[in-house]
């Protein structure tokens, strides 16, 4: 068996290192493990590769904020001979929000893997959830530590238990040396030792034993509170050593000061377990239960000390049974009163020791070991490999339900409310036609699809709207405030082209012809200002409203007149901007980018002409060639944008971006039938739910809003109409597309909707 291992490694001071170096050392025990091909894959905090001296065994250095490191990562284990690869996860070894940028490393894992969870919180923000739902869908087994760990993952994270491995913490292979040096120095000569170890930080509650020590000393004047370890390197960043002064200091007030040690240095396991073995008891005093697994803990009742603990989660199950005693958080007194009776029943004290160590022996790394390698042979045999592989026909099953919960919550009697702060409507933002506009193309995709009675009750909101922000020459105003009030005199040329585009929609696909007759009305009020336009979008939005009036009226000549104009005006655009390898329409791909090829497939279905149709598709090639790298959606991001020759900056990724993608792809496929376009529509749709270069959807399944953006580390919590607009609409374009294969499968020669 050969093994890769992602995590932290010696020389870097990180009880995940030590995990993982242990965990190294007992599988190499093993005779079917082979130790000359297996290799670790380390995390570095900061860019130097140099930053530690690793040994052999590590061929692969990841900085810790770098995301291409990790996709690198991956092609480096996917290319090498392992079998398999352990992951060890904590949320801060990983960059990117809550280590989000671990889910970029699995998701180009070609490997079976397992994942060992060292924290498992009860409750997760949104990320930290996502991310470990989504590590637990691409591993062939998680493995956590504790009982209540696995409770968590079914009823917080709904992860079968199927998938869950419970393989408790291991703990050094030593047994009490017969000339301890510990037991031998000055600092504990003729001392009862309480003895604490690891990273000092304030939530340890290394506050609690001092408060005690007192009347423990009263009892036992020779007690020595020993505190081995570094200060967390986060605190001194911050804090320098303000929390081990302010112990310092608290043990002066009490007059103990001549009763507590501070030791401070990372040691080795082997003179840990010294110090372990050579201390009268073991405390871990932490501050609250929020503590799913515990090394240290592990360590103590490996080494068979006497511990006395808070009830923590993990705390509760390993001294259960008499392997150790609990007091209250932040109870002094009870802490003082338990090591005052071990400290005098030595027939009690020895009890304990015994019931720990015995439980210990099966804590021992070789024994670890074996479950461990038992647990990936499993997962080559079953061979599940961290990859999704996108059906060639839309799996219309496996996708959310049409859930239109948001859309109500953010529309009132007015219209759709622009902006939302996390799922809550921002009323402070008031309303604009824009996003009245979309909510309306929305309404009708779903009223054609179903006749949802949400839709329907929406439209005439969406509808008077629109009415009310035309200006009396016909053109349209895009803000109003919450209280109704106008905010401009005149709205951007993108608002006037999606109102347009709407209101067409709505001649060709209207419930009833009581919208009908009321959008032709508006249609036809705003006719003069199309020659005005000067921006692309503004007319490209404009000629996709102008289609849809075409395929109700394919006859009306001032339209055709209209639409042939605007088209030609986007053909120059392109004429005068192409240039080598760059088939684009300006010099610079900016936002709602493949609006403008839509634009000219529109114009070739409702009018056959053929130059439309090769300046979109030479386009549309454009764009995919930059679009899709690892096989996922990597729309033009809004951080620079993307100059001519120049690289798609990827963020930060709007979900307008991606409709217009969605839209895009399915217009191609209704033109030319080829599956590809319909592959391509699809794999853009799942940006939305998580197939994403920060592998994390967009979609919330508890809101049922659509995130406002994914940033280069996160997604943008909050959920405005335009994301979650953006993203029923996407919706409901793949439905009809997925029909449309369906159709064109079992009907070849059935010519599709031109104006669908």
């Amino acid at each position: 068996m050969k093994i890769a291992y992602i995590s932290t490694y010696p020389p870097r001071e990180c009880g995940l290192a030590t995990f993982n170096q242990n965990l190294v050392n007992a599988l190499s025990l093993n005779p079917d493990y082979n130790p000359k091909n297996s290799f670790v894959v380390a995390l570095n905090e900061s860019d130097d590769i140099n930053e530690h001296q690793y040994p052999d065994e590590v061929k692969f250095v990841i900085s810790q904020q770098n995301q291409q490191d990790y996709i690198e990562a991956a092609d480096f284990i996917n290319n090498s001979d392992v079998d398999s690869v352990i992951i060890e996860h904590e949320f801060g070894i990983y960059g990117g929000n809550s280590g989000v940028f671990l889910l970029s490393l699995i998701n180009r894992l070609k490997k079976p893997f397992i994942t060992i969870l060292h924290t498992v919180l009860k409750e997760p923000n949104f990320m930290q959830q996502t991310i470990i739902k989504e590590i637990a869908v691409k591993s062939a087994k998680i493995v956590v530590m504790s009982k209540k760990a696995v409770l968590f993952l079914t009823s917080i994270y709904q992860i079968p238990k199927a998938s869950i491995q419970l393989i408790e913490h291991g703990v050094p292979d030593l047994e009490p040396v017969l000339n301890n040096e510990i037991s031998r120095s000055e600092l504990f000569k003729n001392r009862k030792v309480l003895f604490t170890f690891g990273l000092i930080s304030r939530n340890k509650g290394l506050e609690t034993v001092i408060n005690a020590l007192p009347k423990i000393v009263a009892q036992h004047p020779d007690v020595l509170y020993v505190i081995l370890g570094n200060t967390h390197p986060g605190v001194v960043k911050h804090n320098g050593e303000e929390y081990r002064d302010s112990l310092k200091a608290l043990a002066k007030e009490l007059g103990v000061e001549n009763n507590i040690a501070f030791v401070n240095k990372f040691v080795s396991e082997g003179e840990l377990h010294q110090y372990l073995t050579a201390c009268s008891l073991y405390i871990t005093p932490y501050l609250n239960e929020a503590q799913i697994t515990s090394g240290t803990l592990s360590y103590a009742i490996g080494a068979g000390a006497a511990v006395v603990s808070t009830p923590y989660w993990h705390a509760q199950e390993l001294l259960a049974e008499n392997r150790g005693k609990l007091f209250d958080f932040k109870n002094d007194d009870q802490l003082a009163t338990i090591v005052n009776e071990l400290l005098n029943d030595n027939d009690k004290y020895q009890k304990l020791r015994q019931n720990a160590y015995e439980y210990g022996l099966k804590l021992r790394w070789p024994a670890i070991g074996s479950v461990y390698l038992k647990v990936l042979k499993d997962a080559v045999i079953t061979g599940k490999k961290p990859e999704r592989v996108t059906p060639p026909i839309i799996d219309v099953e496996s996708m959310p339900a049409l859930n239109l919960n948001h859309i109500s919550l953010l529309t009132d009697d007015t219209g759709i409310i622009q902006h939302a702060r996390f799922g809550i409507p921002n009323l402070k933002e008031g309303y604009c036609i824009d996003d009245n506009a979309r909510a309306l193309i929305m309404a009708l995709m779903a009223t054609e699809r179903d006749k949802n009675p949400k839709a329907l009750k929406f439209m005439p909101v969406y509808l008077s709207f629109i009415q009310y922000m035309q200006t009396e020459d016909g053109n349209f105003r895009n803000f109003l405030s919450f209280n109704r009030n106008y905010l401009d005199e005149v709205g951007s040329e993108d608002s006037f082209g999606r109102t347009i585009w709407s209101l067409g929609y709505l001649i060709s696909a209207a419930p009833n012809n009581s919208y009908r007759e009321f959008g032709r009305e508006l249609f036809s009020h705003s006719i003069p200002h199309f020659k005005e336009l000067k921006y692309l979008r503004g007319r490209a939005n404009t000629i996709i409203g102008l289609s849809y009036f075409l395929c109700a009226h394919p006859g009306d000549e001032v339209i055709v007149k209209e639409i042939n104009m605007l088209a030609n005006s986007l053909v120059a655009s392109y004429q005068e901007n192409k240039d080598g390898d760059w088939h684009w329409f300006e010099d610079i791909l900016t936002y709602d980018n493949a609006i403008l090829p839509l634009a000219l497939l529109h114009h070739y279905e409702v009018t056959g002409n053929a130059t439309s149709y090769k300046i979109a598709m030479e386009s549309v090639a454009f764009l995919n060639s930059f679009s899709f790298e690892n096989g996922y959606l990597n729309p033009v991001g809004n951080a620079g944008w993307m100059k001519k020759h120049g690289k798609n900056p990827i963020y930060d990724q709007q979900a307008i971006e991606t409709m217009a993608m969605v839209l895009l792809y399915a217009k191609v496929f209704e033109i030319t039938k080829d599956n590809q376009y319909l592959n391509l529509m699809h794999i853009s749709y799942e940006w939305f739910l998580g197939k994403n270069s920060l592998h994390i959807p967009l979609y919330d399944f508890e809101t049922h809003g659509c995130a406002d953006g994914l940033q280069f580390n996160s997604v943008n919590r909050n959920q405005g109409a335009e994301s979650t607009l953006a993203y029923f609409i996407s919706h409901l374009a793949i439905l009809k597309a997925a029909e449309a294969e369906y159709e064109t499968l079992s009907s070849p020669l059935v010519e599709a909707d031109k104006c669908s």
